[in-house]
Protein backbone atom coordinates (compact mmCIF):
# COMPACT_ATOMS: atom_id res chain seq x y z
CA UNK A 1 0.00 0.00 0.00
CA UNK A 2 1.33 3.43 -0.95
CA UNK A 3 1.01 5.96 1.85
CA UNK A 4 1.82 9.58 1.15
CA UNK A 5 3.79 11.63 3.65
CA UNK A 6 1.16 14.36 3.19
CA UNK A 7 -2.07 13.81 1.31
CA UNK A 8 -3.60 17.21 0.60
CA UNK A 9 -6.01 15.72 -1.91
CA UNK A 10 -7.93 14.00 0.89
CA UNK A 11 -8.31 17.27 2.77
CA UNK A 12 -9.37 19.15 -0.34
CA UNK A 13 -12.16 16.71 -1.09
CA UNK A 14 -13.78 17.51 2.26
CA UNK A 15 -13.90 21.29 1.70
CA UNK A 16 -13.94 21.56 -2.08
CA UNK A 17 -17.56 22.71 -2.19
CA UNK A 18 -16.71 25.70 0.02
CA UNK A 19 -13.31 26.57 -1.45
CA UNK A 20 -14.28 26.88 -5.09
CA UNK A 21 -17.07 29.47 -4.64
CA UNK A 22 -14.82 31.51 -2.34
CA UNK A 23 -12.03 31.62 -4.91
CA UNK A 24 -14.48 32.41 -7.72
CA UNK A 25 -15.88 35.29 -5.66
CA UNK A 26 -12.42 36.85 -5.52
CA UNK A 27 -12.04 36.40 -9.26
CA UNK A 28 -15.41 38.06 -9.84
CA UNK A 29 -14.47 40.97 -7.59
CA UNK A 30 -11.10 41.46 -9.31
CA UNK A 31 -9.72 42.68 -5.97
CA UNK A 32 -6.57 40.62 -5.62
CA UNK A 33 -4.31 42.86 -3.51
CA UNK A 34 -5.31 43.72 0.07
CA UNK A 35 -9.05 44.41 0.08
CA UNK A 36 -11.92 43.09 2.22
CA UNK A 37 -11.11 39.35 1.99
CA UNK A 38 -7.57 39.85 3.26
CA UNK A 39 -8.84 42.13 6.02
CA UNK A 40 -11.46 39.57 7.02
CA UNK A 41 -8.87 36.84 7.33
CA UNK A 42 -6.49 39.05 9.31
CA UNK A 43 -9.21 39.85 11.82
CA UNK A 44 -10.30 36.22 12.15
CA UNK A 45 -6.73 35.00 12.56
CA UNK A 46 -5.93 37.64 15.19
CA UNK A 47 -9.05 36.58 17.09
CA UNK A 48 -8.03 32.92 16.77
CA UNK A 49 -4.57 33.64 18.20
CA UNK A 50 -5.82 36.00 20.89
CA UNK A 51 -4.01 39.10 19.61
CA UNK A 52 -5.19 42.59 18.76
CA UNK A 53 -3.73 42.58 15.25
CA UNK A 54 -2.58 40.42 12.38
CA UNK A 55 -0.92 41.55 9.16
CA UNK A 56 -1.04 39.14 6.22
CA UNK A 57 2.04 38.75 4.08
CA UNK A 58 3.56 36.72 1.28
CA UNK A 59 5.23 33.90 3.27
CA UNK A 60 6.38 32.79 6.69
CA UNK A 61 9.88 33.87 5.72
CA UNK A 62 8.66 37.38 4.94
CA UNK A 63 6.70 37.41 8.20
CA UNK A 64 9.97 36.97 10.09
CA UNK A 65 11.71 39.58 7.95
CA UNK A 66 8.88 42.06 8.47
CA UNK A 67 9.01 41.62 12.24
CA UNK A 68 12.76 42.26 12.25
CA UNK A 69 12.32 45.34 10.08
CA UNK A 70 9.45 46.46 12.29
CA UNK A 71 11.71 46.52 15.33
CA UNK A 72 14.68 48.05 13.48
CA UNK A 73 16.87 44.99 14.08
CA UNK A 74 19.82 45.10 11.69
CA UNK A 75 23.56 45.66 11.38
CA UNK A 76 25.43 45.37 14.68
CA UNK A 77 22.54 43.57 16.39
CA UNK A 78 22.35 39.96 17.57
CA UNK A 79 19.33 37.66 17.66
CA UNK A 80 19.35 34.51 19.77
CA UNK A 81 17.74 31.48 18.18
CA UNK A 82 18.06 27.73 17.57
CA UNK A 83 20.19 25.80 15.06
CA UNK A 84 17.45 23.16 14.73
CA UNK A 85 14.91 24.78 12.42
CA UNK A 86 14.14 25.57 8.80
CA UNK A 87 16.72 27.84 7.18
CA UNK A 88 14.33 30.80 6.93
CA UNK A 89 14.78 31.50 10.64
CA UNK A 90 18.47 32.30 10.32
CA UNK A 91 18.21 33.54 6.74
CA UNK A 92 15.97 36.44 7.68
CA UNK A 93 18.22 37.51 10.54
CA UNK A 94 21.23 37.60 8.23
CA UNK A 95 19.35 39.28 5.37
CA UNK A 96 18.42 42.06 7.75
CA UNK A 97 22.08 42.58 8.60
CA UNK A 98 21.96 41.15 12.12
CA UNK A 99 23.87 38.17 13.51
CA UNK A 100 22.18 34.95 14.62
CA UNK A 101 23.48 33.54 17.90
CA UNK A 102 22.65 29.89 18.42
CA UNK A 103 21.67 28.02 21.56
CA UNK A 104 21.43 24.22 21.74
CA UNK A 105 18.09 22.44 21.98
CA UNK A 106 16.26 20.40 24.58
CA UNK A 107 16.78 16.68 24.00
CA UNK A 108 13.10 15.79 24.47
CA UNK A 109 11.15 18.60 22.82
CA UNK A 110 13.75 19.72 20.21
CA UNK A 111 12.93 23.33 21.18
CA UNK A 112 15.55 25.86 22.22
CA UNK A 113 16.99 25.07 25.66
CA UNK A 114 15.78 28.07 27.61
CA UNK A 115 18.21 27.57 30.49
CA UNK A 116 21.10 28.21 28.08
CA UNK A 117 19.80 31.47 26.58
CA UNK A 118 20.91 33.93 29.24
CA UNK A 119 24.59 33.04 28.88
CA UNK A 120 24.46 34.17 25.24
CA UNK A 121 22.94 37.60 25.89
CA UNK A 122 25.34 40.48 25.23
CA UNK A 123 25.04 44.23 24.87
CA UNK A 124 24.42 43.59 21.16
CA UNK A 125 21.46 41.28 21.71
CA UNK A 126 18.23 42.84 20.51
CA UNK A 127 15.84 39.90 20.32
CA UNK A 128 15.16 36.26 21.07
CA UNK A 129 13.58 34.26 18.25
CA UNK A 130 12.19 31.01 19.70
CA UNK A 131 10.97 28.43 17.18
CA UNK A 132 7.96 26.34 18.18
CA UNK A 133 9.33 23.34 16.36
CA UNK A 134 7.03 20.65 14.94
CA UNK A 135 3.98 22.33 16.57
CA UNK A 136 5.06 22.43 20.22
CA UNK A 137 5.54 25.78 21.95
CA UNK A 138 8.80 26.66 23.64
CA UNK A 139 8.90 27.49 27.35
CA UNK A 140 7.58 30.99 26.86
CA UNK A 141 7.42 31.83 30.57
CA UNK A 142 11.19 31.71 30.83
CA UNK A 143 11.80 33.37 27.46
CA UNK A 144 9.49 36.32 28.15
CA UNK A 145 10.96 36.72 31.65
CA UNK A 146 14.48 36.92 30.19
CA UNK A 147 13.34 39.39 27.53
CA UNK A 148 11.86 41.68 30.14
CA UNK A 149 14.99 41.43 32.30
CA UNK A 150 17.27 42.50 29.45
CA UNK A 151 14.81 44.71 27.50
CA UNK A 152 14.76 42.40 24.46
CA UNK A 153 12.14 41.75 21.82
CA UNK A 154 10.62 38.30 21.45
CA UNK A 155 9.77 37.27 17.88
CA UNK A 156 8.02 33.91 17.84
CA UNK A 157 8.75 31.74 14.83
CA UNK A 158 5.41 29.97 14.90
CA UNK A 159 5.53 28.74 11.29
CA UNK A 160 4.74 25.18 12.41
CA UNK A 161 2.52 26.03 15.36
CA UNK A 162 -0.84 27.48 14.31
CA UNK A 163 -3.13 26.87 17.28
CA UNK A 164 -0.47 25.49 19.62
CA UNK A 165 -0.67 26.59 23.27
CA UNK A 166 1.80 27.31 26.06
CA UNK A 167 -0.43 26.93 29.11
CA UNK A 168 -3.45 29.11 28.25
CA UNK A 169 -1.78 31.27 25.61
CA UNK A 170 -1.62 30.51 21.91
CA UNK A 171 1.48 30.63 19.75
CA UNK A 172 1.95 34.10 18.32
CA UNK A 173 0.36 35.88 21.29
CA UNK A 174 3.14 35.65 23.88
CA UNK A 175 6.00 37.56 22.28
CA UNK A 176 6.13 41.00 20.73
CA UNK A 177 5.36 39.45 17.36
CA UNK A 178 4.32 36.03 16.10
CA UNK A 179 5.27 34.86 12.61
CA UNK A 180 3.30 32.17 10.78
CA UNK A 181 3.57 30.34 7.48
CA UNK A 182 0.69 29.18 5.31
CA UNK A 183 2.84 27.05 3.03
CA UNK A 184 0.60 24.22 1.75
CA UNK A 185 2.22 21.58 3.96
CA UNK A 186 1.47 23.46 7.19
CA UNK A 187 -1.45 22.59 9.48
CA UNK A 188 -3.17 25.67 8.08
CA UNK A 189 -1.97 25.78 4.51
CA UNK A 190 -2.98 27.87 1.54
CA UNK A 191 -2.93 27.11 -2.17
CA UNK A 192 0.53 28.64 -2.47
CA UNK A 193 2.77 30.79 -0.33
CA UNK A 194 1.43 32.99 2.43
CA UNK A 195 2.18 34.18 5.94
CA UNK A 196 1.08 36.52 8.71
CA UNK A 197 2.45 38.51 11.65
CA UNK A 198 0.43 38.73 14.86
CA UNK A 199 1.00 41.35 17.55
CA UNK A 200 -0.54 43.38 20.37
CA UNK A 201 1.81 46.27 19.64
CA UNK A 202 -0.13 49.07 17.93
CA UNK A 203 3.00 50.88 16.79
CA UNK A 204 4.41 47.70 15.22
CA UNK A 205 1.08 46.94 13.56
CA UNK A 206 0.93 50.33 11.86
CA UNK A 207 4.51 50.01 10.68
CA UNK A 208 3.93 46.51 9.30
CA UNK A 209 1.02 47.77 7.18
CA UNK A 210 3.52 49.97 5.36
CA UNK A 211 6.44 47.50 5.51
CA UNK A 212 4.54 44.98 3.42
CA UNK A 213 4.10 47.66 0.74
CA UNK A 214 7.71 48.76 0.32
CA UNK A 215 7.53 51.06 3.35
CA UNK A 216 5.19 53.43 1.59
CA UNK A 217 3.71 56.34 3.53
CA UNK A 218 0.02 55.45 3.63
CA UNK A 219 -0.97 59.14 3.60
CA UNK A 220 1.41 60.16 0.79
CA UNK A 221 1.51 57.74 -2.17
CA UNK A 222 5.00 57.19 -3.61
CA UNK A 223 6.68 58.60 -0.53
CA UNK A 224 8.41 56.03 1.67
CA UNK A 225 8.83 56.10 5.45
CA UNK A 226 11.30 53.19 5.50
CA UNK A 227 12.59 50.34 3.35
CA UNK A 228 10.14 47.46 3.34
CA UNK A 229 9.33 45.03 0.57
CA UNK A 230 6.65 43.51 -1.62
CA UNK A 231 5.25 41.30 1.14
CA UNK A 232 1.49 41.30 0.57
CA UNK A 233 -0.85 38.33 1.04
CA UNK A 234 -3.04 37.99 -2.03
CA UNK A 235 -6.81 37.76 -1.74
CA UNK A 236 -7.12 34.29 -3.30
CA UNK A 237 -4.90 32.85 -0.56
CA UNK A 238 -6.90 34.72 2.07
CA UNK A 239 -10.16 33.31 0.69
CA UNK A 240 -8.82 29.76 0.98
CA UNK A 241 -7.45 30.37 4.47
CA UNK A 242 -10.76 31.86 5.61
CA UNK A 243 -12.43 28.54 4.82
CA UNK A 244 -9.69 26.36 6.29
CA UNK A 245 -9.51 28.35 9.52
CA UNK A 246 -13.01 27.11 10.37
CA UNK A 247 -11.71 23.54 10.47
CA UNK A 248 -8.29 23.99 12.05
CA UNK A 249 -9.39 23.08 15.60
CA UNK A 250 -10.94 19.82 14.38
CA UNK A 251 -7.89 19.01 12.26
CA UNK A 252 -5.56 19.69 15.20
CA UNK A 253 -7.51 17.31 17.42
CA UNK A 254 -7.32 14.62 14.74
CA UNK A 255 -3.54 15.08 14.49
CA UNK A 256 -3.28 14.73 18.25
CA UNK A 257 -5.37 11.55 18.18
CA UNK A 258 -3.14 10.15 15.46
CA UNK A 259 -0.06 11.02 17.50
CA UNK A 260 -1.40 9.24 20.58
CA UNK A 261 -2.30 6.19 18.50
CA UNK A 262 1.27 6.07 17.18
CA UNK A 263 2.57 6.40 20.72
CA UNK A 264 0.58 3.33 21.78
CA UNK A 265 1.80 1.27 18.83
CA UNK A 266 5.52 2.09 18.88
CA UNK A 267 7.75 -0.07 21.07
CA UNK A 268 11.26 0.31 19.64
CA UNK A 269 11.72 4.01 18.86
CA UNK A 270 11.68 7.25 20.84
CA UNK A 271 8.31 8.92 20.27
CA UNK A 272 7.67 12.68 20.55
CA UNK A 273 7.73 14.15 24.04
CA UNK A 274 4.87 16.51 24.86
CA UNK A 275 5.55 19.05 27.60
CA UNK A 276 2.81 19.07 30.27
CA UNK A 277 2.33 22.81 29.72
CA UNK A 278 1.64 22.62 26.00
CA UNK A 279 -1.07 21.80 23.53
CA UNK A 280 0.99 20.20 20.77
CA UNK A 281 -0.54 20.46 17.27
CA UNK A 282 1.84 18.00 15.57
CA UNK A 283 2.69 19.81 12.39
CA UNK A 284 5.16 16.93 12.27
CA UNK A 285 5.23 13.64 14.18
CA UNK A 286 8.93 12.98 14.67
CA UNK A 287 10.43 9.76 16.04
CA UNK A 288 14.06 9.27 16.98
CA UNK A 289 16.35 6.24 16.54
CA UNK A 290 20.04 5.61 15.99
CA UNK A 291 19.18 3.52 12.90
CA UNK A 292 17.17 6.32 11.33
CA UNK A 293 18.61 5.96 7.83
CA UNK A 294 17.90 2.23 7.72
CA UNK A 295 14.33 2.87 8.85
CA UNK A 296 13.89 5.57 6.23
CA UNK A 297 15.16 3.37 3.42
CA UNK A 298 12.84 0.56 4.47
CA UNK A 299 9.83 2.90 4.43
CA UNK A 300 10.78 4.27 1.02
CA UNK A 301 11.07 0.72 -0.34
CA UNK A 302 7.57 0.09 0.92
CA UNK A 303 6.31 3.33 -0.67
CA UNK A 304 5.59 4.89 2.70
CA UNK A 305 6.25 8.63 2.84
CA UNK A 306 8.62 10.06 5.45
CA UNK A 307 11.01 13.00 5.78
CA UNK A 308 14.01 14.18 7.78
CA UNK A 309 13.59 17.49 9.63
CA UNK A 310 16.51 18.35 9.64
CA UNK A 311 19.50 16.43 8.26
CA UNK A 312 22.14 19.13 8.86
CA UNK A 313 22.14 21.68 11.70
CA UNK A 314 22.05 25.29 10.64
CA UNK A 315 25.37 26.09 12.33
CA UNK A 316 27.08 23.58 10.01
CA UNK A 317 25.53 24.83 6.77
CA UNK A 318 28.32 25.84 4.34
CA UNK A 319 26.75 29.18 3.39
CA UNK A 320 26.95 30.49 6.96
CA UNK A 321 30.43 29.30 7.86
CA UNK A 322 31.32 32.96 8.41
CA UNK A 323 29.46 32.80 11.74
CA UNK A 324 32.36 30.74 13.05
CA UNK A 325 30.54 27.72 14.44
CA UNK A 326 31.97 24.21 14.17
CA UNK A 327 30.96 20.60 14.67
CA UNK A 328 30.52 19.81 18.33
CA UNK A 329 29.28 23.26 19.33
CA UNK A 330 25.69 22.07 19.77
CA UNK A 331 25.84 18.33 20.43
CA UNK A 332 22.15 17.78 21.21
CA UNK A 333 21.11 19.40 17.94
CA UNK A 334 23.75 17.48 15.99
CA UNK A 335 22.62 14.19 17.52
CA UNK A 336 18.98 14.93 16.70
CA UNK A 337 19.85 15.62 13.06
CA UNK A 338 21.33 12.13 12.84
CA UNK A 339 18.34 10.38 14.41
CA UNK A 340 15.02 12.14 13.65
CA UNK A 341 12.42 10.97 11.15
CA UNK A 342 8.98 12.48 10.48
CA UNK A 343 6.05 10.19 9.68
CA UNK A 344 2.59 10.81 8.14
CA UNK A 345 0.40 12.60 10.70
CA UNK A 346 -2.18 14.47 8.61
CA UNK A 347 -5.76 14.31 9.91
CA UNK A 348 -6.97 11.94 7.21
CA UNK A 349 -4.39 9.18 7.74
CA UNK A 350 -6.21 6.03 8.88
CA UNK A 351 -5.47 3.68 11.78
CA UNK A 352 -4.85 0.90 9.28
CA UNK A 353 -2.25 3.05 7.54
CA UNK A 354 -0.68 3.94 10.87
CA UNK A 355 -0.32 0.26 11.76
CA UNK A 356 1.39 -0.35 8.41
CA UNK A 357 3.74 2.59 9.01
CA UNK A 358 4.67 1.38 12.49
CA UNK A 359 5.32 -2.10 11.13
CA UNK A 360 7.54 -0.63 8.40
CA UNK A 361 9.54 1.24 11.05
CA UNK A 362 9.98 -1.51 13.60
CA UNK A 363 10.16 -4.71 11.58
CA UNK A 364 13.88 -4.19 10.91
CA UNK A 365 14.89 -3.12 14.43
Amino acid sequence: MKIKFLDLERQYETIKQEIEPAVLAVMDSQIFINGPIVKEFEEKFADFCGTKYAVGCSSGTDALLMALIGYDIGPGDEVITTPFTFFATVETIIRGGAKPVFVDIDEKTFNIKTSSIEAQITEKTKAIMPVHIFGQCCNMDEIVLLARKYNLRVIEDAAQAVGAHWKNDKAGSMGDAGCFSFFPSKNLGGFGDGGIVTTNDTKLYNKLLTTRQHGIDMNKPYFYSHIGGNFRLDAIQASVLNIKLKYITHWQEKRRQNAYFYNKLFKKVVVPSEDINVYHVYNQYVIKHSQRDIIKNNLINKKIGCAIYYPLPLHLQPCIKFLGYKEGDFPVCESACEQVLALPIYPEVTEEEQRIIVSGVEEIL
